[in-house]
């Protein structure tokens, strides 16, 4: 008799062994892979409308929601849309079924990489549902950072539940740090079928897009705690108003050039990520 691993219930025996059954199939990964997709459009789009307020020529500075809007104004917006939706889902689900089982492609995720894929999950199964509702004609302008805040501040603790979201999103943008200086993405890639010119290249974008995301999240962090702590929603920023942020300090243009830059980067390193992700 093991003693090395207390019975666990049927239940979620039964259901961990579906979602094996279930990732292995070539659906699943498919659905997997258009989700790389997605995320890179996604970020390709936020970063391209930074580049374009950066250098003085047009854009803004924009979200997940936004970028979805985006596309939805494109020719054949509603279809590119649709797939998008289905990209998201897609790899909402891969990131969900990581959670449930515990291990990723090398079946060795720790404990904080289950919790990173259950977050993930989450928040990209909520781009879905914004991007369904966009299709549907029913998406209305999102609240933003700061009216959300303020609705949770009126909650009883809403206080220590923001600054514990804060806090979230700045461990959020350590992971990203330790992902980019680690280079811990190359074991989630098929490095073994990269030409070495390609891995270079691979590892570079990875590298700078993790960067420039750990810039964001940290950013977003900070004046989500900076909110709790003054009790001022206004103080609150999202993925949008943490461009913004870069935008009005010294050298502004070029600190929101070198971060669009580095989601431009991390939206190649999406679309690589299609082909060489182990899924």
């Amino acid at each position: 008799m093991s003693i090395h691993h207390p019975t666990r219930p049927i239940a979620v025996r039964r259901a961990e062994a579906t979602a094996e059954r279930v990732e292995r199939t070539t659906g699943f990964e498919l659905l997997a892979r258009a989700g790389f997709a997605a995320r890179a459009a996604i970020y390709g789009i936020i970063g391209l409308l930074a580049v374009k307020l950066a250098i003085g020529s047009g854009g803004k500075t924009t979200d997940q929601t936004g970028a979805l809007k985006t596309i939805a104004h494109q020719p054949f917006g509603k279809a590119l849309l649709i797939l998008a939706a289905i990209g998201l889902g897609g790899y909402s689900l891969w990131r969900l079924s990581h959670a449930l089982l515990g291990h990723g492609p090398e079946k060795s995720d720790r404990g904080f990489d289950r919790l990173a894929a259950f977050g993930s999950g989450v928040a990209y199964g909520i781009f879905c549902a914004i991007a369904v509702e966009i299709v549907l004609g029913s998406g209305s302008s999102s609240p933003g950072a700061s009216k959300t805040t303020a609705g949770v501040l009126g909650w009883p603790a809403g206080t220590w539940i923001i600054g514990i979201a804060g806090a979230v999103f700045g461990c959020v943008a350590l992971y990203q740090c330790s992902r980019a200086l680690t280079k811990d993405f190359l074991k989630d890639s098929k490095t073994e079928e990269m030409r070495p010119t390609t891995r270079r290249w691979f590892e570079l974008l990875a590298t700078v897009g993790h960067l420039s995301r750990m810039v964001i999240f940290g950013l977003v962090g900070i004046f989500l705690i900076k909110a709790a702590i003054d009790f001022n929603p206004n103080k609150a920023v999202g993925l949008d108003g943490a461009l913004n942020k870069l935008a009005n300090q010294p050298y502004g243009s070029a600190l929101l050039g070198a971060v669009a830059a580095g989601l431009i980067a991390f939206a190649l390193y999406s679309l690589a990520d299609v082909r060489y992700r182990r899924i």
